[in-house]
């Protein structure tokens, strides 16, 4: 037997390990680092490319709004004639258009004569009049009609650095007599800006528009705008590529190097619209240096190398220290593990050992014994949860059952009585058959409240909305509910907002939620009480400062419409305010409650008033009154 060979065996695996562990981390570094670099070029050519499309769908967008407003303008400027003059129309439409609009004249085609115009007497369109019919039968103007064309980009002031991209058009749309003859040519200039981020790591890429023709339209270089592709340092390219993407192409490709630096573009076509439905193609780039896509791969490079110097260290140490001990530790810890489940709570894993992989492992199986334990306490808690939501469900199905039977015994016990002659008069008949059908209402109104109630939770409800006039439907909700209130001599009154507009909404499921709450009013307010209906638009910041059964976030600028139910009743105390929107649920409870009713009503208006986008507050004072208000989206008449 030799002497201990502890030395020459740390020896032995401390060369093994460098031999085989230094080349493959150095070939394993240089791979990940080609493969990452590969993946993020990648990447960011799918961005480009994403970021064209979106560019080129906000430009249509846009272009596709500022035509449906010039025609909407057009149109006014026909009905409106003979008055007001051409330069009060002119004057009128740049207010109405959005501010990138800087200039709206009206031309005279036949002349070529500014008649109208908000930014001087020179003419910002360039076009012949011979590219709309002089006359035709049809006055109304459409889309088809309407020349989009580059505007001038000399008269704009350029930006200072490459933060800005600005593409200036002009939109063109003939206006027709009533005789069908051409009258005038409205026009309007506007200047598309748009914010780019070229710092490193971007990978949004600036904006270039190129026409059909090869002419640049936009450029961050506001020097190169109406320069052609065939001027550029990397012609040939930009023509193969403005090619491919008139041809319906959506790519990215390695555009050309400027200022010691490679740049990507991807690239997208748009159809711009002209007259005569001839449209016009721009080709739509978002370029980027590659160097903002690699930006992060320095980052890569150093956790590379920190990573190949660290594990090398980490194979020295391993095989300088851990040999000798390393028996005793696994064994330690593996009668440990044995004796896990056998073990007093205060039991731990053996500890302190030379190894530091060792010391974790035994800090792991800790940490796992640990999470075991509360693994068990937490499936502990779900099973008292789903004994609990059994209970809750068994309480549900026996309230339902009893809701539901109390009205079909009232209907069996009447028809038999009427059935088995019992009646001693007719008018003693109408009585039981008027109680079997007050029952059987009373009963088909549970059964809807939870069929509606389960189809909104099931997502199968769908809104009609439709503009509702909102003084009629409150005098229509009061008129419902004018029986009930009289039999208890209850004042009903009603106050409307002046000039409260027309508002979207699902008309009938917006009476439903309102007569909810008057029925509610009007049963639970003594015998000459007063209840009152108001309706009014409010704001979000106004609904943050409410009571409501959940506290999502709001808009503070929303605008909203609120129907507003106040009473005098009883009011309900604040112990008792989480149970006001859950089914079943009774303010009073008990079994000599002096009030009739299931608690579908709040839980389904609360549910029908977020299918809308809204929700439900309220505010209740004891033995003086309650208000309930439903809180619908309402936006202003003109948007």
């Amino acid at each position: 037997m030799g002497k201990s060979g502890s030395s020459s065996f740390r020896r032995i695996l401390l060369s093994r390990i460098l031999l085989l562990s230094i080349p493959i981390l150095l070939v394993g570094e240089y791979v990940v680092y080609r493969k990452a670099r590969s993946g993020v070029i990648a990447t960011a050519r799918q961005n480009l490319m994403e970021s064209a499309i979106r560019k080129a769908e906000d430009i249509q967008t846009v272009t596709g709004m500022l035509q449906a407003n010039l025609l909407a303008s057009s149109k006014l400027f026909v009905e409106a004639m003979p008055s007001p003059s051409p330069q009060t129309f002119v004057e009128q439409v740049q207010q109405w258009l959005p501010k990138p609009v800087h200039c709206v004249q009206l031309v005279k085609p036949q002349t070529g004569a500014v008649v109208g115009s908000t930014c001087g007497s020179s003419a910002i369109a360039r076009f012949s009049q011979q590219q709309w019919a002089p006359r035709r039968n049809e006055q109304d103007v459409k889309p088809s009609d309407v020349l989009v064309s580059q505007g001038n980009s000399t008269a704009i002031p350029a930006p200072s650095s490459l933060e800005q991209t600005r593409l200036n058009l002009v939109l063109t749309a003939p206006i027709y007599q009533a005789n069908g003859e051409l009258n005038y040519l409205l026009s309007t200039q506007v200047t598309l800006q748009r914010r780019e981020f070229g710092q490193q790591a971007s990978l949004q890429g600036y904006t270039v528009v190129i026409n059909q023709d090869g002419v640049i339209l936009a450029h961050p270089a506001q020097d190169r705008i109406g320069q052609t592709v065939a001027q550029q340092p990397n012609a040939q390219i930009l023509q193969s590529l403005v090619s491919s993407a008139i041809a319906g192409k959506q790519d990215t490709l390695q555009l050309f190097r400027e200022k010691e630096a490679e740049w990507l573009a991807g690239y997208t076509a748009v159809p711009i619209p002209a007259v005569h439905g001839k449209n016009q193609t721009w080709v739509i780039l978002a370029i980027a240096p590659i160097g903002n896509a690699l930006h992060n791969l320095q980052g890569i490079q150093q956790v590379l190398l920190l990573l190949t110097l660290g594990l090398i260290g980490a194979s020295t140490l391993a095989t300088l220290f851990v040999t000798k001990d390393l028996a005793a530790p696994l064994e330690k810890l593996g009668n440990y593990a044995l004796q896990i489940c056998d073990r007093l709570p205060s039991a731990s894993a053996p500890k302190n050992f030379k190894i530091r992989e060792l010391n974790q492992l035994s800090e792991a199986l800790d940490i796992m014994v640990k999470q075991l334990d509360e693994r068990a306490d937490e499936l502990e808690i779900a099973w008292q949860e789903a004994q609990a939501a059994n209970q809750i469900q068994s309480e549900f199905l026996a309230t339902t059952s009893h809701e539901l039977r109390t009205p079909l015994n009232a209907i069996i016990g009447s028809v038999r009585l009427v059935k088995d002659g019992c009646c001693d008069s007719w008018e003693e008949t109408l009585e039981f058959l008027q109680q079997a059908d007050d029952a059987a209402i009373h009963l088909l109104k549970i059964i809807n409240d939870l069929l509606d109630i389960s189809r909104i939770e099931a997502g199968k409800v769908e809104l009609n909305l439709q503009l509702v006039a909102i003084p009629e439907l409150c005098q229509q909700c009061l008129r419902m509910m004018q029986f009930s209130a009289e039999k208890k001599r209850i004042a009903l009154s009603v106050d409307i907002a002046p000039k409260l507009q027309k508002v979207p909404l699902d008309e009938r499921r917006v009476r439903q939620m309102v007569i909810n709450l008057l029925s509610n009013a009007v049963k639970f307010t003594p015998e000459g009480g007063q209840v009152e209906l108001r309706a009014w638009q409010g704001f979000g910041s106004q609904l943050e400062q409410e009571n409501r059964p959940d506290r999502s976030p709001i808009n503070a600028t929303t605008p909203y419409l609120c129907l507003e139910v106040v009473d005098s009743g009883i009011g309900i105390p604040p112990e008792r305010w989480h149970l006001l929107f859950r089914p079943f649920k009774q303010i009073d409870a008990s079994s000599t409650r002096n009030y009739e009713g299931t608690g579908l009503g709040l839980a389904l208006t609360k549910r029908l008033a977020e299918l809308h986008g809204g929700t439900l507050s309220f505010d209740s004072v004891p033995e003086k009154g309650s208000v309930f208000r439903i809180w619908l989206p309402a936006p202003d008449a003109e948007s």
